[in-house]
């Protein structure tokens, strides 16, 4: 093989067709990733079908955002070192038998006024776990291939358009499903099942890494060991592999990367540590494994997302209720279409919010960053700020009519939380364990979700009528059907009439934790600069 030094450069431009082939494809499948953002526009009529309790609800919820957290490492682990095709295989089954699953027991319901039994709502437990572990092998793969085949200068900006398309998918889903089948539950079940597990088979095909001009330390001075950086030759996706690990060099056959090497048989890969004097050759810390468990920064980001991720995982699990429990309170005798297009257009606002969070943080972090030379951990004080708006406004919305403002604020905060993440991520943690480390962190939300979810499950149950026909609010609500209007006894659905007192007081909590979030994040960004100040200096 000839010189690596002596090889011209000739990769594929920031615009050539297998970069934007590969970007869409990434936007395609974090598209289908998102749909446990939807699971408020089934879950009322979901509990109600099967006559379970808010907190058993809430429950279900948890654990889709379980299988999407606890995946994380796993998922990540495997997309860095073996590419993202046995993620998306994953992602295709689980979604499908998840989704498919969850259709079939609401279907078949139960007898009227009884629970289903303990092991049925563990099989339904496990179903949502499945999409929410399907969810995760989607995403993690598209931004993994997404971070890989753009520069640094582009890069929080094609993930942050990725991770957008895993926002607006709760969008896109349920105004298909509210001009397609308005309050028909079972036919979005169905719809998800299809359209969660379809978009992993194309991406099959479609979504490829695309290689950087890769760069290696070859000897400047033999005496004092320093080292200048020389190109790679030209480096070109190869067309008999699936994944990053091969590629072609400009008049030469496919060769795998790590046979590669620069002259004097110097490693292309060289051992990078957290401490600045130990950077790669991207100017990136390599942090991972035992280090990254170790390291202080990790826990304080950890935190962080615990505090506002479990803030939008209450928020985004419950929205559908909070939208009934306000509009129940003024319109008792509602009817089932009416309720379901109340709880769609909510799950639609979080969805755009969402979408419009994580592709605005991404341009806000880079320009930032270019402009005014500044952390892109400044932008979590941006996110936290967000997340306090949202909360002050649900706490004072007092009818479902302005609930729209909230739920807003919440998506666009929860957006450019996620949005942000894989950036700062890379520049604290480093490119190269990229998914892996975000499956770590991945885990905190869920602390933070399952504290809040049931502190409100438990708020709106204590609000919550009990099944007793002596009660003295026996409220019936009309359900239109082909022979037109039925009476159901509402009570057996577990409703609150209460409006803003059934769930408020969760909103508080929350609202706390969010200001807590704001002074860690200050704290990180102040941390960050510092670092950048270090690093400069020693360079």
């Amino acid at each position: 093989m000839a010189s690596v030094t002596a090889v011209k450069h000739n990769v594929p431009s920031l615009f050539s067709a297998c970069r934007i082939i590969t970007l869409l494809s990434s936007v395609l499948v974090a598209l289908g990733s998102g749909t446990n953002y939807i699971f408020s526009a089934y879950a009322p009529q979901l509990g109600a079908r099967l006559h379970i309790s808010h907190t058993q609800l809430n429950i279900v919820g948890l654990a889709g955002n379980a299988g999407v957290s606890v995946s994380g490492p796993i998922w990540g682990r495997i997309v860095d070192f073996r590419g993202p095709q046995i993620p998306l295989v994953g992602a295709f089954v689980f979604s499908l038998v998840g989704y498919a699953g969850m259709k079939r027991m609401y279907d078949e319901g139960t007898d009227s006024g009884t629970s289903i039994s303990s092991a049925h709502f563990l099989l339904l437990m496990v179903c949502s776990l499945l999409t929410g572990l399907g969810a995760h092998a989607g995403v993690v793969a598209a931004v993994n291939t997404t971070a890989r085949s753009f520069p640094e200068s582009a890069r929080a900006t094609t993930t942050g358009l990725v991770l957008s398309g895993f926002g607006l998918s709760a969008f896109f889903f349920s105004t298909i499903a509210r001009i397609l089948f308005p309050g028909d539950t079972s036919a979005l079940l169905l719809l998800l099942s299809l359209a969660t597990s379809i978009p992993m088979l194309v991406a099959l095909f479609t979504m490829r890494p695309v290689p950087l001009p890769q760069t290696y330390p070859a000897p400047k001075d033999d005496v004092n060991g320093e080292y200048e950086l020389l190109p790679s030759g030209e480096v070109e996706p190869s067309t008999t592999g699936p994944d990053v690990d091969t590629v072609s060099m400009a008049g030469d056959s496919c060769v795998p990367l790590a046979d590669i090497r620069p002259e004097n048989g110097l490693s292309s890969t060289p051992q990078m540590g957290y401490n600045h004097s130990h950077l790669g050759t991207d100017n990136l810390p390599d942090v991972h494994g035992k280090m990254l468990w170790s390291t202080p920064d990790f826990y304080l980001l950890c935190v962080i997302l615990s505090l506002l991720g479990g803030t939008g995982v209450m928020y985004i699990n419950n929205v559908g209720l909070i939208s009934l429990a306000l509009f129940a309170e003024a319109n008792p005798n509602y009817g089932e279409e009416k309720a379901s297009k109340l709880q769609a257009a909510q799950v639609s606002t979080l969805s755009v919010g969402n979408f419009v969070g994580r592709i605005l943080i991404g341009l806000i972090s880079d320009f930032t960053r270019s402009k005014f030379n500044l952390p892109r951990a400044y932008s979590l004080c941006i996110v936290s700020s967000l997340f306090i708006i949202s909360q002050a406004f649900a706490i004072g919305v007092s009818n479902v009519g302005t609930l729209w403002m909230a739920t807003a604020f919440l998506g666009f905060a929860y957006g450019s939380l996620f949005g942000a993440l894989p950036a700062i991520t890379i520049d604290w943690f480093g490119l190269a364990h990229l998914s892996e480390n975000l499956g770590y962190l991945s885990l905190a939300p869920l602390i933070g979700g399952n504290v809040f979810s049931i502190i409100f499950g438990r708020n709106i149950d204590a609000h919550t009528p009990r099944e007793d026909m002596n009660t003295s609010r026996g409220v019936t609500r009309a359900t239109n059907t082909a022979d037109g209007a039925v009476l159901r006894d509402v009570l057996s659905e577990r409703r609150c009439f209460a409006g803003r007192e059934c769930y408020v007081s969760s909103l508080k909590v929350t609202l706390m934790a969010c200001m807590i979030a704001l002074i860690l994040s200050t704290w990180a960004a102040r941390r960050d600069k510092h670092r950048q100040k270090a690093r400069k200096g020693s360079g």
